[in-house]
This record gives C-alpha cells, sequence and structure tokens, in this order.
C-alpha cells in the first residue's frame, strides 16, 4: 500500500507543475480537508495514517488541475478501537475483564507492559493477535511473554567507594531480594536523598546479566562539616538592649565512619552560657550499634553552674531509624549563697530514646520528617538536704514538611516536655526552653517550666531551590510549679532565607509574649545567621 502512493505521487509530479501546486488530502468519511505544499508532505501525511492504527486506508481516487492536485482517500476502520480478549491471569494482574471494549488499544498494552514490569518482569513483551473482525469492530487477543523475574540481588558503589561496609550491608539488608520494581528503584532513591554524609551523582543504574539484577549507586562524599553563627538582638530581663548569639562546629565523616564531633556555645540576653559537646560514632566495629556521647556544662551568670554527661548506645534499626540506651549524670553547684531558688543536686539515671528522620527533597528544609522520643528514670540526691527522690522526665517532638501546591509550603512542629518529681523542683533543675530553634519571639532557653508544650505553624515560599520566605506563629503553655504559673504563650513572626557563596544566611524577626499581654515593640527579637559547609 505505501509503495503504491509513492508510485502515484511521483507520477503526478512528473506531469504537473509542482512548484505551484497545492495538494489537498481529502477524507471521504467525513470531507475533512488537509492541505500540503508538495508530494513528499503528502507522502508523509498518508504513512502517518498507518502509524496511527488506520492499517486498511485506501486510495480513492486523484484529480489533477493546473492549481492543485485533489486526493481522495478512505482511511477505513481504526484498529486501535477494538474488542479485546486476555487470559484470566493478565486480568488478574492488571485488574481488567477478561473480555471488554477499548478506543484505546496501545494504552491498554501499556498498562500491562508496566504492571508485569512492578511484578518484576523486567523484560516482558506483550502480544496482539488480530482474531477478525465482529460487528466492524477489530477483535484482539493480548497474551504476554513474561520472561525471567527479576530482583534485587546486591548494590555496587562507584566514586566514593570509603562508605561504611555497614552502611551498604544495611542497604543489602533492606532491599535485597526485593522485586526490582519503580516503587523499589524510587525507595532506594529516596533513602539516599539529601544523605548528611553522600550525594548520588545520578540515579541509581541498574546492570542485568543471565544470573543477576546489580543496582549501580554513583556517589560522591558529600561536604557536610559544617560552621552555624547565629547573631542575635532582643532585651534582657531588665529590658536594656543585648547582643548574644551562638556558635555551632560540627565535624563529620572526617575518617569515612559517618561520624560526627558538635562543639555549641551559647550566650543569651540573660548571661546565661551554654556549652555542649557531642560525639556519634554510627556503625561500631562495623556493626549495627552506635555510640554517642554528650556533655552539656549551663552556667548562669554568678549563680549556679550545671554539668550534663548522657553516654548513649543505640541500634539501627534501619537508615532512617534509631532506638537507643542512655544513662545521664548530673551535678548542679551553686555559687551564690543568697540564691535560695536553687539546690545543690547530683543525678543519675537510665532511659531510651528513639529517632526517625526522613530527609525532604528541598536541600533548603533539612527534613521532611522528623520524630524524637525520649523518656529517663532519674534518681536525684540533694547533699544539703541528704535525701533522695526519684523523677521521671519524658521528651517528644515532632515535624512534618507539607507540599501544598507549587512553590508553597507549611512546616508543621509540636514539641513538649514533662518532669515529674516525688518533691518540688528547684529552678537549677527545670526543664529550659525558647530563642531561636524553640519557641521564637523569646529569649534563648529563657522560659523554666516542669512540664511544657507547643506547636509551630509555618508557612514557606519556595522562591526557587535558593531562596524562600516564611511567615509563622506558635502557641504553647508551659506550667512551673515552684512559682504557681501556668501561662499562655504565643509568637509570631516572618524570615527569610537564602544560599549565598559563603553558605545558607537566615533572617528572622519575631516577637512573643504571655495571652492577655499586649504585643510590646521592645520584645522582638532578631536574629541573623549563616551556616557554612566546608
Amino acid at each position: 500500500m505505501k509503495s503504491l502512493f509513492h508510485i502515484i505521487l511521483l507520477f503526478l509530479c512528473f506531469f504537473v507543475h509542482a512548484q505551484q501546486k497545492e495538494y489537498w488530502l481529502i477524507d471521504v468519511q467525513n470531507n475533512n480537508k488537509t492541505i500540503v505544499k508538495d508530494s513528499l508532505a503528502a507522502v508523509k501525511f498518508l504513512d502517518s495514517l498507518s502509524q496511527n492504527s488506520y492499517y486498511l486506508t485506501e486510495l480513492k481516487n486523484v484529480i489533477n488541475g493546473d492549481s492543485k492536485t485533489e486526493i481522495y482517500f478512505d482511511k477505513g476502520i481504526n484498529f486501535n478501537e477494538a474488542v479485546v480478549k486476555i487470559p484470566e491471569d493478565i486480568a488478574q494482574t492488571s485488574r481488567l475483564k477478561s473480555e471488554f471494549y477499548t478506543k484505546n488499544l496501545d494504552s491498554v498494552k501499556n498498562k500491562i507492559n508496566d504492571d508485569y514490569r512492578n511484578k518484576g518482569f523486567a523484560f516482558n513483551r506483550v502480544k496482539s493477535k488480530f482474531l477478525g473482525m465482529k460487528n466492524n469492530i477489530p477483535q484482539v487477543k493480548i497474551t504476554v511473554v513474561e520472561g525471567d523475574q527479576r530482583k534485587i540481588d546486591r548494590f555496587v558503589i562507584k566514586g566514593y567507594e570509603k562508605v561504611p561496609k555497614r552502611f551498604i550491608k544495611n542497604l543489602n539488608r533492606e532491599f535485597q531480594g526485593k522485586v526490582y520494581d519503580d516503587k523499589n528503584l524510587i525507595q532506594i532513591n529516596q533513602s539516599l536523598q539529601n544523605h548528611s554524609f553522600i550525594l548520588l551523582d545520578k540515579p541509581p543504574q541498574t546492570l542485568f546479566t543471565k544470573d543477576s539484577t546489580q543496582i549501580f549507586l554513583f556517589m560522591q562524599k558529600r561536604k557536610s562539616n559544617s560552621f552555624d553563627g547565629v547573631i542575635g538582638f532582643g532585651n534582657d530581663k531588665s529590658d536594656k538592649f543585648s547582643l548574644n548569639g551562638s556558635l555551632n562546629m560540627n565535624f563529620r565523616n572526617m575518617f569515612n565512619g559517618f561520624e560526627t564531633v558538635n562543639i555549641f556555645w551559647q550566650r543569651n540576653p540573660d548571661k546565661a552560657q551554654t556549652f555542649d559537646v557531642k560525639t556519634d560514632i554510627p556503625y561500631l566495629l562495623q556493626s549495627n550499634i552506635g555510640l554517642n556521647f554528650n556533655m552539656n556544662i549551663y552556667r548562669q551568670d554568678s549563680t549556679f553552674a550545671t554539668m550534663k554527661f548522657l553516654p548513649s548506645v543505640y541500634l539501627h534499626l534501619s537508615n532512617r531509624q534509631k532506638i537507643g540506651l542512655r544513662g545521664t549524670f548530673e551535678t548542679s553547684s551553686l555559687m551564690d549563697s543568697l540564691y535560695i531558688q536553687g539546690k545543690d543536686f547530683a543525678k543519675k539515671g537510665v532511659g531510651v530514646w528513639y529517632d526517625y528522620t526522613e530527609p525532604s527533597e528541598v536541600e533548603l528544609f533539612i527534613y521532611k520528617t522528623r520524630i524524637r522520643a525520649e523518656a529517663d528514670f532519674i534518681s536525684t540526691n540533694y547533699s544539703k538536704e541528704n535525701s533522695s527522690v526519684t523523677q521521671n522526665n519524658i521528651f517528644l517532638s515532632g515535624e512534618r514538611n507539607l507540599h501544598l501546591k507549587g512553590s508553597h509550603y507549611l512546616n508543621l512542629k509540636a514539641e513538649t516536655a514533662l518532669m515529674k518529681s516525688q518533691n518540688e523542683l528547684a529552678a537549677n533543675e527545670l526543664l529550659r526552653f525558647g530563642g531561636w530553634n524553640s519557641f521564637r519571639g523569646f529569649n534563648e532557653i529563657a522560659l523554666l517550666a516542669d512540664f511544657y508544650y507547643f506547636g509551630t505553624a509555618e508557612y514557606r515560599y519556595l522562591v526557587n531551590n535558593q531562596a524562600f520566605f516564611d511567615v509563622f506563629g506558635q502557641y504553647g503553655q508551659l506550667n512551673n510549679r515552684s512559682l504557681n504559673v501556668k501561662p499562655k504563650l504565643y509568637s509570631f513572626g516572618l524570615g527569610f532565607n537564602f544560599f549565598l557563596p559563603i553558605g545558607l544566611m537566615s533572617f528572622q524577626i519575631s516577637n512573643g509574649n504571655e495571652f492577655g499581654n499586649a504585643v510590646r515593640f521592645g520584645d522582638t527579637k532578631i536574629h541573623w545567621g549563616i551556616l557554612s559547609r566546608f
């Protein structure tokens, strides 16, 4: 049929003035006209009909004129419309009826192909057989040649090959033996996306051999060391303007073990200082057991000083989940004998914790999901009173980034903590919160409580992958039994975050107060920070 079209059209071109002629292609079924400039374009048009499932197109008539050539054709039946018959096993796999009518046979075949590929039959072939015509409608039978079912056999690391062996073993444990399909490939990619220590140069690639299916991961070492500096402006308890801030140094993966050393220092407007050192070794002796050590020193001007040591051992449940057991050793000493709200004490105890993190597809947001839960059983000895009591401490926090649509996101956070004791707690052992990364609009760790909770809703507008604006509101409450107060608190503000050559720049304005109190301009807090990776 195609050769016949060529012969006729070339014959016409030889005998007519093709330079100035138009070619009218007229469909006799609906009298639709298509006008092309030359015979070659007419041939291409007629060829395209067979590519669109009009396999029985017939040339009906050709009328030559001085200025145009009219070509009449009949497309015939569109074989993409058919009654489809499929075996019962294919019907169950693709959730289709064993016999049905479709206007798009190609899409049905593509669906069946995808369904079998998602069962691990990566090289399946969907075949169709023409059974004849019935009521002028093509009858088609579809069968599938499955081939071998493919399952993930192992991972091969290319590029940065010094990743911990246990990290690769965990990947194998999570995915080895699973069906090779799009769902598992997406999960593999997501589990490594925005990882703290590695970058994927490109999506995972697959090597198929006769006996195995290997996933190649092309990695590079991420610049994960970081310097985080924040400068804050606000008023202290006496309403005097005060400069404060914090420094946070992270040294990560320097020995290719995904280890972390964190050094943190902070000074708040009320002359309190915090010094914190954390060390984390995630894969001890190439096992799934990790060690974590945390030493924290807090000094409130010349009033008192508290030192806390938290050694911990934990187990990797997966690349995102950890569960751990830790000890608590804490001492606090008064330096001002006139400070009657505080007490000298020593604490020791044991606790459990759980941590879950899911990285965000947007690098600016760090987390898509994060959950942290802690519970501690503590024994406290007050040296001057020569008494001992037991305490139970609970902490729970969660964060979730929701993609609304387009460039619009909603970040939700919640946090709560409780200290339950047999006695009234001293001021120097109460929970401390508030500030830049906590309840904004208040000075750093300036809120004292034996129980508190707060929630944050933050709207984020992503300008591009380098910057976003945010507007937030917070609501919470604290309970301080020693002062017999239960204030309800609020905070609101806005900020701007953007990448510069030196790192991630953050600027934030916030204000907070107790419900029932008017907003005061003097309580406004301004924070400016930079996070630089090296």
